[in-house]
């Protein structure tokens, strides 16, 4: 079982926003290549920071509301947040190493 939370409008609030730990959002959608080449490398962070940070899926297509708020132009957009505010980011697929360095930077 996956620790990766897919998350809607209404919670993207408590789920990110209002989150103690560091919170790595994955704006994807069903159709996006990418976005499923890098689902794997996800599934695998989620497990090895469980407890110090999460990761979260946004799918742009059913909460566009969140796209146009964050200003989604092209997935897989990988967005940072720590204590609401966003902190990092990282635009098109990337290897597992350089995702876990956006979480790593998050933490310290």
């Amino acid at each position: 079982m996956s620790n990766v939370v897919h998350v809607s409008t209404t919670e993207f609030q408590g789920a990110v926003l209002d989150s103690k730990e560091p919170v790595l959002v994955d704006f994807w959608a069903e159709w996006c290549g990418p976005c499923k080449m890098i689902a794997p490398a996800l599934d695998e962070l989620a497990d090895a920071y469980q407890g110090r940070a999460k990761i979260v899926k946004v799918n742009v297509d059913e909460q566009r509301d969140l796209a146009i708020k964050y200003h989604v132009r092209s997935i897989p957009y990988l967005v940072v947040f720590k204590d609401g505010e966003k902190v990092g980011e990282q635009v098109g697929a990337v290897g597992k190493a350089q995702l876990a360095g956006l979480l790593d930077k998050a933490l310290a």
